[in-house]
């Protein structure tokens, strides 16, 4: 998830919780500085977990879009 730095510093604990479960990344002026990530998630079994969820026509953009309107 993509959050700018105002955002981030305004809803820390929102932005804290949602870390467990996902990647935060903290941008400021549209560019990354910092990423926030859960120590204890094992990143390739989540992965593995999420081959062959989304349809093979489905672009990137649209499922940023899909969870950006999930918030």
């Amino acid at each position: 998830m993509l959050v700018s730095a105002t955002e981030f510093k305004n809803n820390l604990g929102k932005y804290l919780a949602l870390a467990l479960k996902e990647d935060i990344f903290i941008t400021k002026n549209g560019k990354k500085i910092a990423k926030i990530t859960s120590p204890t998630q094992d990143k390739i079994e989540m992965a593995r977990s999420l081959f062959g969820i989304l349809p093979e026509d489905a672009s990137i953009e649209q499922v940023r879009e899909e969870r950006l309107n999930r918030y």
